[in-house]
């Protein structure tokens, strides 16, 4: 069961023991536990523990830290494989989830919502990295966005459930957490067991790998982890602090969110791989600038929350396309630095994201307007650099200054 099987023998074995079956059931897993949390956080905090914009702002600072720490990667995959690592973080991930409920105050909330991230950031930095190796770079673009939509799918059913039964149940948090939480880790166990070891095709560097080559890459990282902070942060909170949204009306929310993300993303997928990841994140980053501008508006204009609803679904839908990122890195890579890269990658994503929500909950509380200008001029910071993403990148040509020469040793 724990020998390796390469990439050359998977003929032998069942389709449903192949490395891209794998990623569905991964990809299938991870957004029950941890989007069932994420519905249910901002009516938890604020009626558990009586949360401000200061108190949710620590929370997701004390979220960050192990994305922050996700170089630890790095460390553990020198005695444990890569795919073993992202089951065991999945099921943290899980347990952790499952356990929310029963610490309802500012401590046990920040205790056990730091183990649970551990799990959460671990399993994203090692799925990453086995994405890029697994998934050709001909095909990347279009299974990334069908993973994007079975993710959607499955958050969709857990959102749907919690509309539907809310109420009709007078269901509890706990009752929630422990369900969402369960599944993920039941899901990871038995996909522990089910499949083989895949050998990548590439063995990857054991050591952090830092090079100026992927300078550009690094800067897009540090960007989208501001930037993504406080779409994850605030804008939720949003809708529950200005607008007054129940449980089962943000869950019926996200759910139309996700209705529509599992029709389109496949076709994010495809807009990558026909008009390139620079035309891509160009569209998406200026989408977001607008969208973040206008979230501001609804503080200054007196928008209702049905624009609110509007802005927060096309939010969504835009960030959907920062899968050019992957593709763009995959495409500029050494094959071997897949790995640390991305562990490297989580943590510059992840600088921002530890400071940021703490320092802007206190300028929430002062201005939220504010935050949301504050976003848009990331955004469009994010704008520029991706201009100097070239039509066709690829190691040597990794940067629109780049001569095209073959890609130094470092």
């Amino acid at each position: 069961m724990f020998k390796p099987v390469p990439f050359d023998d998977l003929s032998r074995r069942p389709r449903w023991q192949r490395p891209i079956v794998l990623l569905f059931v991964m990809a299938l897993a991870m957004p029950v536990a941890f989007n069932g949390w994420s519905a249910l956080l901002n009516n938890f905090v604020i009626e558990a523990a009586s949360f401000d914009g200061a108190d949710i702002g620590l929370l997701h600072t004390v979220r960050e830290i192990p994305g922050f720490l996700a170089v630890g990667v790095i460390a553990l995959i020198i005695f444990i494989r890569e795919q073993m690592l992202g089951l065991i973080s999945l099921a943290l991930l899980g347990v952790a989830t499952a356990m929310t409920a029963w610490f309802p105050s500012l401590g046990g909330i920040l205790a056990i919502t730091l183990l649970s991230s551990i799990g959460f950031h671990y399993y994203e930095t090692v799925n990453q990295s086995l994405q890029l190796q697994w998934l050709s770079k001909e095909r990347a673009p279009q299974i990334l966005g069908w993973l994007m939509a079975a993710g959607s799918a499955a958050t969709a059913i857990v959102y749907g459930l919690i509309v539907l039964l809310w109420e009709p149940l007078e269901l509890t948090f706990n009752t929630v957490f422990m369900l969402t939480g369960g599944f993920t880790a039941l899901v990871a166990a038995v996909a522990f067991f089910a499949f083989p070891q895949f050998e990548a095709p590439t063995p990857q560097v054991k050591k952090m790998v830092l090079r100026k080559r992927y300078w550009l890459y690094y800067a897009l990282q540090f960007m989208s982890g501001a930037r993504r902070q406080i779409f994850v942060v605030f804008a939720g909170f949003m809708m529950v602090e200005k607008f007054g949204f129940a449980v089962h009306e943000i869950t019926a929310l996200y759910l139309i969110n996700l209705g529509i993300n599992m029709a389109v993303a496949p076709l994010l997928g495809k807009a990558v791989g026909h008009f390139g990841e620079r035309r891509v994140l160009i569209v998406e980053y200026a989408g977001l600038a607008l969208v973040f501008g206008a979230y501001g508006g609804l503080y200054w204009f007196s928008w209702g929350f049905l624009m609110a609803s509007i802005l927060y679904v096309i939010d969504h839908v835009l960030f959907g396309l920062a899968l050019a990122l992957k593709t763009y890195f995959q495409k500029i890579a050494d094959p071997a630095d897949i790995l640390p890269t991305a562990a490297v990658a989580f943590t510059i994503n992840h600088i921002a994201a530890v400071f940021l929500p703490a320092s802007l909950g206190l300028l929430w509380v002062a201005s939220p307007p504010a935050v949301f200008v504050l976003a848009a001029m990331m955004a469009m910071i994010s704008l520029g650099l991706s201009l100097l993403i070239p039509r066709h990148p690829e190691p040597g040509m990794e940067t629109i200054f780049a001569r095209g020469l073959p890609a130094p040793a470092e």
